[in-house]
């Protein structure tokens, strides 16, 4: 890849705000904007267990657009309107990332786009770069 590749997902505030659902590097590094519980307008049914799980997988649809997935995800933000929501943001988190273990932060903010919304969050992932040194190498 030689060049910054974009990504929408026709969420609600993309083209009002003006952002990308995902942006790809050419160093490989990919980075999912905030996502929330919303999926076609609405903000998904459920507590914040079900409102971490719908957000991630908006993101993880993001990346599942660049040919990316779960296991690609190398940091995690979560952005929780409440402490009380802590333990069940987490679980959701590890149901998801378990095995993956990226980097993940934990953040309490005073309020997100809608006061309905008890978490926002944002991903990154990483595409291996294939290795200069390995194209010309002989084959074992």
């Amino acid at each position: 890849m030689t060049g910054t590749h974009r990504v929408a997902s026709g969420g609600p505030w993309e083209e009002r705000f003006g952002y990308s659902r995902a942006v790809e590097l050419p160093n490989g590094m990919v980075l999912v904007a905030g996502c929330t519980s919303v999926v076609d307008g609405v903000i998904a049914e459920g507590g914040p267990y079900e409102q971490t799980v719908n957000a991630f997988s908006v993101a993880l649809e993001a990346l599942k657009g660049l040919g990316l997935g779960a296991e690609d995800v190398v940091r995690t933000r979560m952005f929780l309107t409440h402490t009380r929501d802590v333990d069940e943001v987490g679980r959701a988190h590890k149901d998801l990332f378990g095995e993956v273990r990226p980097a993940a932060s934990m953040v309490i903010v005073s309020g997100l786009l809608d006061p309905n919304l008890v978490v926002e969050v944002e991903v990154e992932a990483y595409r291996a770069q294939p290795d200069p040194a390995a194209e010309g190498a002989p084959q074992a």
